[in-house]
């Protein structure tokens, strides 16, 4: 039987609610979604959606670090945002974070809201 491993890292803000960080599931790893916290203050970074977009995929590489991946290991992502508008400012913060021959597959969703007013919030899958 495959076993279930929780990961967990202080360099990511810590889970708001009932659920891990990740899951480890063979060799393939599982992220929450990632608010834009800073682990460092508790705080959104800001003042905009960039900053926004670029905190949660800083917080998602580092739990991808605890798990021995990277961001070239990521097969899909999910992009959650409040205003399906802000999708090309936070499209360019996610065209820094990943790049290479092969890039995840991706969806993104207008939403109604996101927890504590976040405007973005990434999951993600890679392999380990």
């Amino acid at each position: 039987m495959t076993e279930i491993i929780a990961i967990d890292t202080a360099a990511a803000p810590a889970a708001i609610g009932p659920y891990s960080q990740a899951v480890r599931v063979g060799e393939l790893l599982f992220v929450s979604g990632q608010l834009p916290i800073d682990p460092a203050t508790g705080e959104f970074a800001g003042p905009g959606v960039r900053e926004e977009a670029v905190q949660s995929l800083a917080n998602a590489r580092a739990i991808l670090a605890a798990a021995g991946s990277s961001m070239h290991r990521v097969v899909k992502t999910t992009v959650l945002l409040t205003d399906i508008a802000d999708f090309v400012i936070v499209n360019e913060a996610y065209a820094e974070a990943f790049t290479g021959a092969v890039l995840p597959a991706r969806a993104a969703y207008q939403v109604a809201a996101l927890p504590r007013g976040a405007r973005v919030e990434i999951e993600l899958i890679a392999a380990v």
